[in-house]
């Protein structure tokens, strides 16, 4: 008996390529439009610039071509040296803090002042019936115009140079914050007092926040206001400060520290704006912010 092995062939394995999937090229298109976003954003960072590099080169080249005194108007470079070299002596940074002592301390207290002062005026008929006449008269009384009053009544040292901060900054907030609170959308006031907010609720969740963009507007104009007024207030009878630099410096024929006095008045000032213009849209980050 005789026994027959069957040999089975093992199966073949056919493994499928994968189709050619060709890499895909970059179109000349796409590129544009990544060249075009890139040189948009370059544009928007380098736009405001432009306008003060401008102004520094004229301000370099023309007293050497003659189109002003050089005597009287340095070329850039030389007052950017005397800045430095006012800097690096410390003398800069003592007039600096001096002024910014005083200003900070002005408009802090007229802050405080104002905005309680605005509410309650713009909110509460009887209180500016009773106030909006005296508002008005020294409104229209310009700050420098009281400078000798105050230095007649408070003196010549540091309590006249704040009061008269005071008063130049008090003004812009208080008419401001009465324009916010007085404008906010009468729709809100009504849909929140349907709700049951308590006049405290409604101040602090519907009347402030409303307000704010333009009791920001009013600060930014009174930070300015302090800065000049002080800058005046200081040239008389002051020992220290920006403003007592620029007159010691015209007085003794120093011209490029003058210039030095006033570039770090401009720094200084927008120091200020741009710390207030930040905390506008810190308490304003509900606002929709427009894209153009």
């Amino acid at each position: 008996m005789s026994s027959a092995v069957e040999l089975v062939d093992p199966p073949v394995r056919t493994t499928v390529a994968a189709p050619y999937q060709p890499v895909e090229k970059r179109s000349p298109a796409v590129s544009l439009r990544i060249f075009s976003r890139a040189g948009q954003l370059a544009w928007r960072v380098t736009k405001p610039f432009l306008a003060i590099a401008a102004f520094l080169l004229l301000w370099q080249f023309a007293p050497a071509a003659g189109l002003v005194d050089e005597v009287f108007l340095p070329p850039f470079t030389v007052v950017a040296e005397a800045f430095v070299d006012l800097v690096r002596s410390g003398e800069m940074w003592n007039h600096v803090s001096t002024s910014l002592g005083r200003s900070v301390t002005g408009f802090g207290i007229a802050l405080v002042i104002a905005v309680p002062l605005g509410i309650a005026i713009a909110w509460y008929k009887p209180v500016s019936e009773l106030l909006n006449p005296i508002l008005e008269l020294f409104r229209n009384t310009a700050a420098l115009a009281l400078l000798p009053v105050f230095v007649l009544i408070l003196g010549i040292g540091e309590t006249s140079k704040v009061a008269l901060v005071v008063y130049a900054s008090s003004f812009p907030i208080l008419l401001n914050t009465i324009t916010g609170v007085r404008t906010v959308d009468p729709l809100l006031v009504k849909s929140a007092v349907s709700l049951g907010l308590k006049p405290i609720r409604l101040f602090q969740k519907v009347i402030l926040p409303a307000a704010i963009p333009s009791i920001f507007t009013g600060l930014r104009m009174a930070a300015a206001s302090s800065i000049l007024v002080l800058l005046a207030a200081e040239m008389v009878g002051a020992r220290a400060g920006l403003g007592y630099l620029i007159t010691a410096a015209q007085q003794n024929f120093q011209i490029p520290n003058m210039y030095a006095g006033i570039l770090a008045i401009s720094l200084l000032g927008l120091a200020f704006n741009g710390l207030l213009v930040t905390l506008e849209r810190r308490f304003s980050r509900w606002r929709v912010q427009s894209n153009a």
